[in-house]
């Protein structure tokens, strides 16, 4: 399978990330490239019909999508794009139940953030999340499929994407065969029409913030269960964060 070409003129890129891995301040950036159309999740209302445990706005957003994985990946990641680029957010742990024979016809990155993080931040929207809610099993079986291909794998740390967005994006822009637009170091505060339905329950955070700057340190403790929840994530991220690209310095 090669993972790396596209089969028409569009380019199509779909972002893999657990949640709270700044994965829509990514998209919020890609939608200010002139060249680009971004998609917000569109297989989330599959992976709802798959399990919708502790997920807000689960009718609303059953309502809003297609349910048929089929149907999004022929109508949305492969269907027609009105740019040369198509920029699809998605969450790992959403590929479950879908055939993924799509991913050779897509360029794919995987957007990865410190467990110890990103769980702090998801146990207070999902208390009894564990680790299937986190997209690192998904994210770590994408990695394997692309390096047994031989393919060169890009996988972004987000905290390289905070400190340094330039260098970072650039480095990616390279790795996916675009110019890179500074364009995508800044946008507009405040919802987007692209937004998903569920929104309002995850995006209130993002949609103040005018681009990409690191966040106050808070150590907020996790919750006993959750603290097992990273044992488990800590060996799944090692490994991405170990091919996580390394912007050019200096």
């Amino acid at each position: 399978m090669n993972w790396s070409v596209p089969r028409d003129n569009v380019t199509r890129i779909q972002c893999w990330s657990g949640p709270r891995n700044i994965s829509t301040a990514l998209m919020y950036s890609w939608r200010q490239r002139a060249d680009t159309t971004v998609v917000d999740e569109p297989l989330y209302a599959h992976y709802l019909t798959r399990d919708d445990r502790g997920h807000p706005g689960v009718g609303e957003i059953l309502a809003s999508q297609q349910q048929d994985p089929d149907e999004v990946i022929r109508d949305v990641i492969l269907g027609s794009c009105p740019t040369p680029v198509l920029y699809v957010k998605q969450m790992a742990h959403h590929l479950n139940g879908v055939d993924r024979t799509h991913l050779a016809r897509t360029k794919n990155i995987i957007l990865v953030r410190h467990p110890r993080d990103m769980l702090a931040s998801l146990e207070i929207q999902l208390p009894n999340c564990d680790i299937t809610d986190t997209g690192l099993n998904e994210s770590v079986a994408l990695l394997d499929a692309v390096l047994s291909t031989g393919g060169d794998p890009v996988v972004i740390e987000s905290r390289s994407l905070l400190d340094d967005p330039a260098a970072t994006l650039s480095a990616v822009c390279e790795h996916v065969g675009l110019e890179f637009d500074p364009a995508v170091l800044s946008w507009p505060a405040g919802p987007k029409p692209e937004d998903g339905a569920w929104a309002k329950h995850w995006y209130r955070g993002v949609h103040a913030s005018q681009g990409f700057a690191a966040p106050t340190r808070r150590e907020r403790r996790l919750s006993p269960r959750t603290e097992r929840v990273l044992e488990e994530a800590m060996p799944l991220y090692e490994r991405l964060a170990a091919h996580a690209i390394q912007p050019a310095t200096g």
